[in-house]
């Protein structure tokens, strides 16, 4: 039993099922089907699923937000903390806190960089506005965005423009766009000789829009001109490395789409762009090069950013495209069912290059904060509004997601519709 339980635990699976082991197996090395035949096999999901401590009797499709644990997860942070807490100036700040440097190192193996250029933080939003309040940026100099950007992000660049006399320009596109091409020259079109950072979403987080990463960041870099990422509901959703994005600046948060503890995130800076991006909290000169830098924020639990590596335990236990396959097929599921009804308007591209597991839809007729006020308080099922420049509902179901739950979904929609 030792060793039957140390085996799933090590694959990320929790130990429910007498095969749990063997399936755990199966997901990291022997199951060589492809990851669309994987995506559909109810009882390989069934075993996913029993690896969460969730309320059932509610319907969860909004794992855009934050997305629960794994027990797994949960169970590493319950001990981290315990540990902490019998004697915090050692057990936490001298056993505990050391071992990020581990975390660092698998987040990096994972994203494709090196360990010197991953900061471990507590959100995309604070990753993010390290780079937007930490680049040197003077009065008339121009920051372009989208208006479908992060609202948390459009609010820093405002307060840049109110205290250091910043331009802040929008770029506006149809949803869906037509085309990848269409979406790169609105920014294109949009730089001026005083754009100094362009900043956009590698996945909107509003109808999940996959953008031309790469070609913008090298678009940008040619010009001279800084390029941010936002990545917080790209990573551990679909499958990439940072070769595929060639980007200088990229913002994660964990604790949607790796399944991390809650207040989990990461931060990349290319090394040649450490030196000369001042950090949120102040550092001393001598950790100028140092990507620890980003990581000054006081005292802080030693538990969260050593459970990460529980969270990717899991994630790679799956494996990525398998679960990029899931959820896309989740989402095809409810999009073809909905789809059917001529009052509901389908807001998300089909096309694979350009969206993965999120959707947005609206209801002709229907006031979408009525609609998701009714799919809650009628039927306990947790979807969330997009307002402008959207009007929309906003589904993220997530690996723990049941059939069932997708047909009540779909059938409470009809209703309502």
């Amino acid at each position: 039993m030792q060793r039957r339980d140390f085996l799933g635990r090590a694959a990320g699976l929790a130990f429910f099922a007498p095969d749990a082991v063997e399936r755990a197996r199966a997901a990291t090395s022997g199951d060589r089907r492809a990851s669309g035949e994987v995506a559909r096999d109810e009882d390989f999901w069934r075993e996913v699923q029993t690896a969460f401590t969730l309320d059932r009797t509610i319907v969860n499709l909004n794992n855009g937000g934050v997305s629960p644990s794994p027990r797994v997860v949960q169970d590493a942070m319950r001990r981290y903390l315990e540990f902490s807490n019998t004697a915090p100036v050692h057990t936490m700040w001298r056993i505990l806190e050391p071992e990020i440097e581990i975390v660092r190192s698998r987040l990096a193996r994972d994203f494709g960089c090196d360990a010197e250029e991953i900061a471990i933080t507590r959100n995309a939003s604070e990753s993010l506005e390290t780079v937007q309040l930490g680049l040197d940026l003077k009065a008339g100099d121009e920051v372009l965005t989208t208006d479908q950007d992060y609202p948390r992000m459009i609010t820093a660049w405002k307060q840049r423009e109110r205290r250091d006399g910043i331009k802040l320009k929008f770029v506006s596109f149809p949803t869906p766009p037509p085309s990848l091409d269409d979406l790169y020259r609105r920014f294109e079109e949009a730089i001026t000789p005083r754009t100094r950072v362009i900043h956009f979403c590698h996945i909107t987080n509003m109808s999940g829009q996959i953008f031309p990463v790469k070609r913008l960041c090298r678009m940008a870099r040619e010009r001279g001109i800084e390029a941010i990422v936002d990545g917080a509901h790209a990573y551990a959703q679909f499958a990439f490395r940072h070769e595929d994005l060639d980007c200088d600046y990229y913002g994660v948060s964990l604790h949607k789409w790796l399944l991390a503890p809650h207040g989990t995130g990461f931060l990349f800076v290319r090394k040649s762009k450490i030196a000369n991006l001042w950090p949120l909290m102040a550092a001393p000169d001598e950790m100028r090069d140092n990507i620890r830098k980003f990581e000054e924020i006081g005292t802080h639990p030693a538990a969260n950013h050593n459970a990460i590596a529980e969270a990717l335990t899991f994630h790679q236990a799956i494996g990525v495209e398998r679960k990029e396959a899931r959820l896309r097929y989740l989402r095809s599921l409810w999009e073809d069912r909905l789809g059917r009804n001529p009052r509901v308007k389908l807001m998300t591209s089909r096309d694979p290059r350009m969206s993965c597991g999120i959707g947005l839809f609206s209801v002709e007729g229907k006031k979408t904060p009525d609609l998701v006020a009714g799919l809650w308080e009628k039927h306990r099922i947790i979807v969330t509004s997009i307002g402008k420049p959207l009007d929309g509902i906003r589904v993220t179901p997530n690996i723990y997601t049941t059939m069932d739950e997708i047909d009540r979904f779909c059938e409470a929609v009809e209703k309502m519709a």
